[in-house]
């Protein structure tokens, strides 16, 4: 890590937090992001702004990405290909679709490029302290070159094998965060409808074989009624959207995910695409004329951890 030279795309919501987390560990990086606005939260900070892609391409080694969509990193990838060489290394760390990854990897790797797929998992809030999960894939040697960034980005990272499976495996927890979010408004619903104090329901619920990751965190700031996650409704269905269309493909038989792709489709339609992911909950508000709170719970996730060495987990 101590030569590599790391140009960052994409200062999202994510992006910007795992980008931090590389400057806090006194690493200077380069950064692009087509909104310019997002640069104001890196003013006095050990970065180099590029003016466009070329730039960065031609001044990195190591390239980050972390986009909103497929087509976003599609766009990204082509526009970078005519200026990679042996020495470029991409480091993909958005969700995004298998097929696609493993196309624009091939692209890349034909130009003389390395090629790491590297999504993450865990709430924003632990993008921020540096303790996410990481899902790698691709030629192990690229792996333990990325290792030692990876390591100040995240705190436990998989390797997963071939290209396309780490973006299969976050596809597949993105749809379970999904569906436990779900079963976790229909469940306060029913406590709420029994008269049940719904912090006592929380409680009750993390002790017991129904709980959930989502029931740790995002239960929380149901209850405060500010949803706030960091993570949006479009996102949810973009991710719903990849896990059906991996069902499809393979002509898997099952159920859930359309059921619960029509429920969020819903979700867009009433309270909006930007609105946070646990804004679904709102919609068995309504329906239920109820409102599911709790008092003494956070407005807000943070992860109260310092950051943990990041490690390989079998």
């Amino acid at each position: 890590m101590k030569n590599e030279r790391i140009g960052f795309i994409g200062l999202g919501n994510v992006g910007k937090k795992l980008a931090s987390n590389l400057i806090n560990s006194k690493k200077k990086i380069l950064i692009y992001d087509k909104n310019k606005k997002v640069y104001s939260s890196f003013k006095n900070k050990n970065v180099f702004i590029c003016s466009n892609l070329k730039e960065l391409v031609t001044k990195s080694n190591i390239i980050i990405t972390c986009l909103p969509s497929p087509n976003a990193i599609k766009d990204v990838i082509e526009s970078l290909i005519p200026y990679i060489n042996k020495s470029h290394l991409w480091i993909e760390m958005s969700t995004t679709d298998r097929n696609e990854m493993i196309t624009l990897s091939k692209s890349f790797i034909k130009n003389g490029g390395k090629v790491i797929e590297a999504p993450i998992t865990g709430g924003e809030h632990r993008a921020k302290s540096g303790n996410i999960s990481i899902l790698t894939a691709g030629n192990k040697n690229d792996f333990n070159r990325a290792f030692p960034i990876l390591s100040k980005l995240g705190n436990k990272i998989l390797f997963c094998g071939e290209i396309g499976n780490a973006s299969i495996l976050k596809i597949i927890t993105n749809y379970l965060a999904s569906l436990h979010l779900i079963g976790i408004g229909d469940a306060l619903a029913v406590a709420k409808k029994n008269n049940i104090d719904l912090g006592l329901t929380y409680n009750a619920i993390k002790i017991s074989s129904g709980n959930s990751f989502v029931n740790e965190t995002e239960t929380k700031v149901i209850l405060s009624g500010s949803y706030n996650v960091g993570f949006t409704m479009d996102l949810v269905n973009k991710d719903l959207r990849l896990f059906n269309n991996l069902v499809k493909q393979k002509n898997i038989k099952i159920k859930l995910g359309h059921i619960i792709s029509k429920i969020f489709k819903k979700g867009i339609t009433s309270l909006g695409k930007r609105s946070f992911s646990t804004s679904i909950v709102k919609l068995l508000e309504i329906e239920n004329d109820i409102k599911m709170r709790a008092k003494n719970f956070p407005k807000q996730l943070i992860d109260k951890q310092l950051k943990q060495k990041g490690v390989k987990v079998n």
